[in-house]
């Protein structure tokens, strides 16, 4: 039976200083457990996607997202401005 380490990602994109999303974290086990903590104490959206996050694994930190990733990226964005917009309107 093979095991498969934990593995986190986490991307950043700030429309006013970023031209495209980037590469701000990776990591896996003990790392991977950190930056979900961290993302949790920040209140910042986890998203599970084996598949992302095994191909973010491959970039270099602060790298920008690729363009064959952009796809993927701006649905979860999208995804992510949906929530914070719901989680406004009920405040």
């Amino acid at each position: 039976m093979k095991y498969d380490r934990k593995k986190a990602a986490a991307i950043r994109y700030d429309d006013k200083q970023d031209k495209v999303p980037k590469l701000v974290a990776k990591g896996q086990g003990i790392i991977a457990d950190k930056i979900i903590e961290a993302a949790k104490e920040h209140k910042v959206h986890i998203k599970e996607d084996k598949d992302l996050v095994e191909a973010l694994s491959t970039l270099d930190l602060f790298d920008e997202i690729p363009e064959n990733l952009y796809r993927v990226v701006a649905l979860l964005l999208a995804e992510l401005y949906s929530i914070n917009g719901k989680l406004k309107n009920s405040r």
